[in-house]
C-alpha cells in the first residue's frame, strides 16, 4: 500500500508502529499550536499550561483537523495542498482528500477567544445547498464530501 507505513508480516508490530506514528503526529500538532499561541501569533505569550490543562483545551483558540466532527469535508485538504505544497515534505493527498502518509494531519488554527470545538452533525437540504453555493461546487459534489453528515 502507499500509506507511508512499511508493512511487515507482523500485524501487531504494524499496528503498534502506526499508533506510535499517529501519536507523534498529534503531539507535533499540539506543540506547533502552542508555539503559534506563544510565539508566532503571540496572543498568549505568557501561557504556561500543565499537560492536564492542555488536554482539557484550556487555551485560547482551536485547531480543527480535517476528517473530525467540526471539519468533516476532506476536499478542503486540496485548498491546503494548493496553499502549502506539502509534497515538498513528502506529504500528499489521495483523490478522496486523505493524507499520505497516514501519520499526518492537516487543519486550520483559529485564535478568536470565543472559538471552540463543535460537532456539525446532520445537515438538511437547505444547509447542503447553502454550503455548496458558498464552496462554489454542485450539491452532488457537496453530498460526496459531506455524506456522513447528510
Amino acid at each position: 500500500c502507499d500509506c507511508g507505513v512499511k508493512h511487515t508480516k507482523d500485524d501487531y508490530r504494524d499496528i503498534l508502529e502506526q499508533t506510535l506514528l499517529d501519536r507523534l503526529a498529534e503531539a507535533t500538532a499540539e506543540y506547533v499550536h502552542a508555539r503559534v499561541r506563544r510565539e508566532f501569533w503571540a496572543y498568549a505569550k505568557d501561557e504556561n499550561l500543565t499537560p492536564q490543562e492542555v488536554l482539557k483545551e484550556s487555551y485560547r483558540g482551536i485547531r480543527p483537523a480535517s476528517g473530525y466532527p467540526s471539519y468533516p469535508d476532506l476536499s478542503l485538504n486540496f485548498v491546503i495542498d494548493k496553499m502549502l505544497k506539502p509534497e515538498r515534505i513528502s506529504v500528499n493527498f489521495t483523490l478522496n482528500g486523505a493524507i499520505v502518509p497516514l501519520a499526518s494531519t492537516a487543519g486550520f488554527y483559529f485564535a478568536h477567544p470565543d472559538s471552540n470545538y463543535f460537532y456539525i452533525g446532520k445537515i438538511d437540504d437547505e444547509q447542503l445547498a447553502d454550503y455548496a453555493e458558498r464552496r462554489k461546487i454542485s450539491v452532488d459534489e457537496a453530498k460526496k464530501w459531506l455524506g456522513g453528515n447528510i
